[in-house]
């Protein structure tokens, strides 16, 4: 193919006969599609962003995504340049996938002529990059540039050397990219070199970027270092994912990292350090910050971490200023010890919704029946009324797919039943665990403060009285069953009980005041009905027991008769 600009394809491309420029009739679709803007492709979602129209390309034996529509796979007779034309006529495309490109002998001039084309779309927003070789990234550099309305651009498995990386960022820094909102680099091995080269582009792009992904690239310490220095600007920023790398030796860059959280009052919904070889002084050093600006925070697979840096972390739990909703501890052995160490921190706590522990056997994290009774008994204090009351109310998941590892693991039935309430009645959930764990409600203690905590007393079993009616769902996720194993009749009867006994204990001195007797007249019909109640199982009771002594009587003078007609039958014999 010989060399061809940008006007050889204007001049020809109403009478281009797609046939001759593609090697299949799906391509061919595809490229009419482009050439007369007319994109009938299917929604495609990333998140919460929604884009009309996509197209991956990839060469034939390339990977893709199974399942996936409009693809353009590469094949002998299709012709880059065409393609690369069309897409930058196209004025609705909207996101753009390249997944390894040709590297066979024309693929070079293939490939520039593919990019010269695409430099002059002005309608795509997101682009994404896999397995693109050295040459394609190369050419792909040189024409990211001219892309100004691009929000999205996501390298994977590209390799990227430190003068690509330096390439991005003096792209980043020029400004050309005054949208870019979401930047991920995933397997690209750029080291602590490469965000380095990076950093300085973010510097300038970072009061617009919402997302930055460094994930498995092979940085450390130092790489951190100048990735925080980078983030001062990066003050819009909601998800951090620097996964897969090594900060073991990094709790200096971890403290940094967490007093940026702070100084900058970040809201960060995600925070990503999965698998990073972080250790207790590590996970000391980001605890506070990660804890008080984040709302979901990944610490899987960080085997180094024991129980003495979650007692850290627990602790930062129990702060006030905690706004973590999501922690996941997937694939580490918490252990006993670290089961209890985290409960404590669930003490007081009002933020964390799921916990999340994972593995695929019981031993991938080592909790037994003593720590899950330990994680039971923050769901639930039965110690005391007031205690139970103090629980925590608000963590719903301990795992992705409770029901499914409930019977891989040995796990209190309470945890799951608490759990389960917390998730579907969290409203209830107080009032339920009360009613479910003290039949016998003690009123003593209100008696400090006379008849003042009577309408309280009352106003709290009426806004618990929907508990009788709330059900949950079993084990298996496919039946319901009720909270309360009681019809609504014994529910009113603990009621008036505790009540009758309420107004029973106040002192006889504090019912003469004619306002406080005002306020006892509004309960007199309630309480005439629970001693008339009392006193009506009193005489069925006695009446029951005289029934009882006079049948015993009568079986035992029987007996008697019994007896006696027995020994004269054996004297009889006897004779």
């Amino acid at each position: 193919m010989g060399i061809r600009d940008y006007n050889y394809y204007e001049a020809n491309a109403a009478d281009i006969s797609l046939e001759t420029i593609t090697s299949s009739e799906y391509n061919r679709q595809i490229l009419q599609q482009l050439r007369d803007d007319d994109l009938a492709l299917i929604p495609y979602r990333v998140g919460n962003k929604m884009f009309n129209n996509r197209i991956t390309v990839c060469r034939e034996g390339g990977l893709y995504l199974r399942g996936s529509r409009q693809i353009f796979i590469i094949s002998k007779g299709d012709d880059l340049g065409w393609l690369g034309y069309f897409i930058g006529r196209s004025v609705t495309l909207q996101c753009l996938c390249i997944r390894e490109l040709p590297a066979d002998e024309g693929g070079g001039q293939q490939i520039d002529a593919f990019f010269d084309g695409l430099a002059r779309n002005q309608s795509i927003q997101r682009v994404e990059v896999n397995q693109l070789g050295d040459y394609g990234s190369t050419a792909l550099l040189r024409v990211l540039g001219n892309l100004s309305q691009l929000e999205e651009l996501i390298y994977k498995n590209t390799n990227l050397d430190p003068n690509g990386c330096s390439a991005l960022g003096t792209l980043l820094e020029s400004g050309v990219w005054k949208s870019l909102k979401e930047l991920h680099f995933y397997r690209n091995n750029i080291g602590d070199d490469g965000v380095a080269a990076l950093a300085s582009g973010l510097r300038s792009i970072g009061p617009s970027l919402n997302t930055l992904g460094l994930s498995n690239n092979s940085f450390g310490n130092e790489g951190l270092l100048a990735l925080v220095a980078a983030l001062a600007n990066c003050t819009s920023l909601e998800e951090l994912d620097i996964s897969y790398n090594d900060f073991s030796l990094a709790t200096a860059e971890l403290r940094s990292l967490s007093d940026w959280l702070q100084s900058n009052q970040m809201d960060l919904k995600w925070l990503n350090f999965a698998c990073c070889g972080i250790n207790d002084e590590g996970l000391q050093a980001l605890s506070e910050g990660a804890t008080n600006h984040c709302k979901d925070l990944d610490l899987s697979e960080n085997d180094s971490i024991t129980p003495l840096g979650l007692r850290y972390f627990s602790t930062s739990l129990q702060s006030v200023s905690c706004r973590l909703e999501n922690l996941y501890l997937c694939y580490m052995n918490i252990g006993d010890d670290g089961a209890e160490v985290l409960a404590r921190g669930l003490i007081g706590n009002k933020s964390l919704r799921c916990l999340h522990f994972r593995g695929e056997f019981e031993d991938d994290i080592e909790i037994t029946r003593a720590g899950w009774s330990a994680v039971s008994a923050v769901l639930c204090d039965t110690s005391t009324v007031n205690n139970t009351y103090l629980s925590n109310h608000t963590v719903q998941e301990l795992w992705n797919d409770c029901y499914d590892h409930e019977e891989d693991f040995d796990i209190d039935e309470s945890v799951v039943q608490y759990l389960q309430l917390n998730h579907e009645h969290p409203q209830y959930a107080a009032r339920c665990k009360i009613l479910m764990n003290h039949t016998h409600l003690e009123m003593a203690p209100l008696l400090q403060w006379e008849l003042k905590c009577l309408p309280l007393a009352v106003g709290w079993f009426e806004s618990a009285k929907p508990c009788t009616t709330l059900s949950i769902y079993e084990d298996d996720s496919s039946r319901r069953r009720q909270v309360l194993d009681e019809p609504e009749q014994v529910y009113q009867s603990r009621v008036l009980t505790a009540l009758y006994e309420f107004v029973r204990g106040v002192p006889r001195k504090v019912l003469e005041r004619r306002d406080e007797l005002a306020l006892v007249a509004a309960y007199d019909d309630k309480i005439a009905m629970v001693e008339e109640e009392n006193k009506r199982l009193r005489k069925d009771n006695k009446r029951l027991l005289e029934n009882v002594e006079e049948r015993d009587e009568k079986i035992a003078q029987k007996n008697k008769r019994l007896c006696s007609i027995l020994e004269s039958v054996r004297k009889s014999l006897d004779d």
